[in-house]
């Protein structure tokens, strides 16, 4: 299957200019140069930043050559698209370690050692920030008039919203990613500009940009915004946390439970989009899953494909063993490190080495760790049997916790009931 039809049955297009023109240059011999930019408002990429990651990385492995364009100029700045309200700025030393952060994460989803189609990574900073105000009216603002850039619908919105309005920085955002478009074609060679919906008038800035610098004819492809049933778009617990690619602000356990527990009506786009699976494998999981979707199948398969690719195979094995034991599974086998994932979700405790070698009454546990009011109602609970030590159930309510009900190195699993966890570390 021709590449662009293959992104386009995945879900991954939404517009494009001169789509015989994109198709017929994709088909060429020589690699297509292309570029996605990325903003720093952060030092790590969240999930739905990979959607424009795995456009990026099927077109690589397709035989083109990515550039990442890291924002560090624009991002002080602030893209005024699909927002009703402007951007905090950000400082330089912050924005410089946002741009760090990222600059690591996006070598991992990208070869960039190949010779022939190799992705580069490039700071806009390089070159925007060598620009001068005077030089920006003269050689980039007069190419492009006010009346084409208040008809584009990020700057109208603004605009007829009186309460907010548009600063004129944000106004001139538009201005800088044209100009962005308009350096990588000229000194790298770049054709072509992928973003998501949202940013269809600044790429169409720059292909205008160029057009009248000049230019050999430049092209932009859209993806639609990864949303979830709501509307909204995806990327946060339901709590409003964001899901982050970095594993110290959101572990591959929380990652990995994450992408298990999306919606049923999310997982066709999901499974399309983030899927390495070729194309017939992945229609027929889907269709698997729409058969059953109790089963939970393609929600399985999205959260192992997808923290593979993002985490790795230890870390995967980790999160899926760290599940298995939420689930009731056994912890034979199970070390400390399989259950650390578990720490930022679970509450914890910890006591003495020494007490745990003299024996600690399992109710007077249960009350310490808040799984029962009190001794009396954790001793009740035991002999109904909703008390379970490593997920083995324990019904003798004169039980007593010593070495030998460790469950890990220095951890024991409690549970009251079917959901209530807590875990016990030694120290």
């Amino acid at each position: 299957m021709h590449i662009f039809d293959e992104l386009k049955s995945r879900g991954l297009v939404q517009d494009s200019t001169h789509e015989d023109e994109i198709r017929e240059a994709l088909s060429a011999p020589e690699p297509v140069t292309f570029y996605t930019g990325y903003d720093p408002t952060a030092p790590s990429l969240h999930i739905g930043s990979l959607f424009q990651v795995s456009v990026q990385a099927r077109l690589q492995r397709a035989g083109h050559r990515p550039i990442v364009l890291v924002g560090g100029a624009t991002g002080m700045v602030g893209d005024p698209s699909g927002k009703s309200a402007e951007r905090s700025l950000l400082g330089r030393e912050v924005l410089a370690e946002n741009v760090a952060g990222m600059r690591a994460q996006l070598s991992r989803f990208l070869d960039f050692d190949d010779a022939r189609v190799g992705a580069a990574l490039v700071d806009n900073t390089e070159w925007l920030g060598q620009l001068g105000f005077l030089e920006v009216l003269r050689d980039v603002g007069k190419h492009v008039t006010v009346n084409y850039m208040i008809a584009k619908e990020s700057v109208r919105a603004r605009l007829e919203d009186r309460d907010q309005g548009i600063s004129y920085t944000e106004f001139s955002y538009m201005l800088l990613q044209a100009y962005d478009f308009v350096h990588l074609a000229r000194e790298r060679g770049c054709r072509l500009q992928i973003g998501g919906s949202d940013q269809w008038g600044n790429i169409t800035a720059g292909i205008e940009l160029g057009r009248k610098m000049g230019l050999p004819k430049l092209h932009g492809v859209t993806t639609p915004l990864l949303l979830d049933p709501s509307g909204q778009k995806m990327g946060k617990t339901s709590t409003g946390l964001r899901i982050w690619v970095d594993p110290a602000r959101t572990s591959p356990y929380a990652f990995y439970q994450y992408l298990l527990n999306v919606e049923d009506a999310s997982v066709p786009t999901l499974l399309r989009v983030f899927s390495w699976r070729p194309l017939e494998e992945v229609e027929a999981l889907i269709a698997q899953h729409a058969e059953a979707p109790q089963r939970r199948e393609g929600q399985r398969a999205l959260a192992e494909e997808v923290t593979r690719w993002v985490h790795g195979d230890e870390a995967l094995g980790r999160a899926q063993r760290a599940s298995q034991v939420m689930f009731g599974g056994s912890l034979d086998d199970l070390s400390d490190a399989d259950l650390e994932p578990l720490l930022g979700d679970v509450p914890s405790s910890e006591i003495p080495r020494g007490e745990l070698d003299a024996g600690v009454g399992l109710a007077d546990l249960l009350a310490r760790a808040g799984l029962a009011k009190s001794k009396g109602a954790a001793r009740r609970l035991i002999g109904q049997g909703g008390v379970y030590v490593n997920n083995v159930r324990c019904a003798d309510e004169a039980a007593s916790i010593g070495p030998d009900q460790l469950g890990t190195e220095t951890m024991i699993v409690l549970r009251a009931g079917r959901k209530s966890y807590h875990i016990v570390r030694v120290r």
